[in-house]
Formats: structure tokens, C-alpha cells, sequence
């Protein structure tokens, strides 16, 4: 599956892989085999779409989809590497189970919770792109008591080297314990944050993705994602 952010006027069989229909070769069998359509006609190899075309696709194709996606919220245990290819102990040799599954966004080595893993490519620019403002909860203890001045500065935004965090949701979840919710994903971001604040994180959960929650899901263990959780999941992306 594509995750190059597509342009337009785009090729229909790479609109279709961006989509996550098929890849390229399997868009164009499906555009020979008459099961394309663009704007009520059927497609021919070689036809271009822009966004304000509509694409449909035969109902038995998408039946087909729909059973080999796969969404699984994984509780991530602290050590294990979201990095397939650079890390030994990474999800994959972890959880033999979920292989051919790839995880949608990071979570750092150090921290644990909750990951989503899918084999579906239409998600990742959905869910993981800057623009998109999905929301991320995490559950974090440092190593002094939060004051109301350090939870302010989180929801307003910290300065991190150059950067300025965007505006967050924070609020004190104990003395030295505070949510946050963010709708970006920067680099150690949480950590960078309370660093520049004088804060050292000693334990970062991340216990919610969107609608998508942790719950009492123990570290190592995982669940299908499905039903009415998986459908608000999808609408909310844009699926």
C-alpha cells in the first residue's frame, strides 16, 4: 500500500493503491476487468482522476477488503521497538501472531501502551500526517510534584529547541501525575516537553488513540479492534 501523499490529476491505478484496494499491478486488473468506475463510466488503463471525481469500486471488491484488513490495539510493553527494521526486539519477533501487520505511528522504546496495527495502508497518512489533529492521551508521572503553572504551559504550548508544541489538553491526575492529549506526534515529544520545564519523565503511558482505548489491556497482550469501535474508528478518518 501507498503512503506517499497523493497528487492530482493522479493515475487511477495509483489513486486505487493509495486507497488500499490493491497494489499498482493489481489496480490495473481490476480497471481490466471492468470493476472500476469514474464518474458512472468504467475506467480504461491510463485514465486520470482529480479530487473531484468519483471512483467507485464493485461492491464484491470491497467485501473482499473488508476481510483481509486487520486492526489490532496492542498493549506495547516498555523495551519492545516499534522499529522493525533497526530493532531485534520489535513487535514483530515479539508477537509472531501479527506478522505482516505494521504499526501506525511510534511509541519510544522506554514508554509503553497502546499501538494500533493494521495491514491496512489507506491509515497511515490518514491517522499520521500534521494536518490531520487526531487525538493521542497519554498518562505520565515525573519525578516532582505537577504545579498548576506546569500544567498551564503544557496546554499552551512549550518551547522545544526551535519548535513550540501545539496548544494541548492537560490536567493533574495525581501529585506527581498528569494526562496530556495532544494532536501532534514530535519526536520524544512529552519527554522534550517536561525536560524544558525542568520535569523528568519516569513512567509515559499512552493510554488512548482517537476513540481507541488502552483499558485494562496488560503489557504484551493485544485485541481485535471491531464493531462499533472499529466503524467510529473509520468514519473518523475519513473511511
Amino acid at each position: 500500500m501507498e503512503s506517499v501523499p497523493l497528487t492530482f490529476p493522479a493515475r487511477i491505478n495509483r489513486y486505487l493503491a493509495h486507497k488500499g484496494f490493491s497494489t499498482r499491478r493489481g489496480a490495473d486488473e481490476l480497471i481490466t476487468q471492468g470493476f472500476v468506475k469514474i464518474n458512472g463510466k468504467i475506467a480504461k488503463l491510463g485514465d486520470k482522476v482529480t479530487e473531484t471525481d468519483v471512483v467507485e469500486v464493485s461492491e464484491n471488491v470491497l467485501a473482499k477488503n473488508a476481510l483481509r484488513h486487520r486492526y489490532v490495539a496492542y498493549h506495547k510493553p516498555r523495551g519492545v521497538s516499534t522499529d522493525v527494521q533497526h530493532d531485534s526486539k520489535s513487535i514483530s519477533s515479539e508477537l509472531p501472531a501479527l506478522r505482516g501487520l505494521f504499526p501506525l505511528g511510534r511509541l519510544d522504546k522506554d514508554s509503553h501502551g497502546l499501538i494500533i496495527l493494521t495491514n491496512d495502508g489507506r491509515l497511515t497518512e490518514r491517522l499520521l500526517h500534521p494536518s490531520r489533529n487526531h487525538e493521542k492521551e497519554y498518562h505520565v508521572r515525573v519525578n516532582k510534584p505537577v504545579t498548576d503553572t506546569f500544567i498551564r504551559h503544557l496546554e499552551r504550548g512549550i518551547l522545544i529547541e526551535t519548535y513550540k508544541t501545539k496548544p494541548a489538553k492537560a490536567r493533574r491526575s495525581g501529585e506527581t501525575l498528569f494526562n496530556i492529549t495532544l494532536t501532534e506526534g514530535k519526536k520524544h515529544q512529552i519527554r522534550r516537553m517536561c525536560t524544558a520545564e525542568g520535569y523528568n519523565v519516569e513512567e509515559l503511558t499512552r493510554i488512548r488513540i482517537m476513540n481507541v482505548k488502552l483499558d485494562d489491556l496488560k503489557e504484551g497482550a493485544y485485541r481485535n479492534i471491531e464493531g462499533e469501535e472499529l466503524l467510529t474508528f473509520l468514519k473518523t478518518i475519513g473511511l
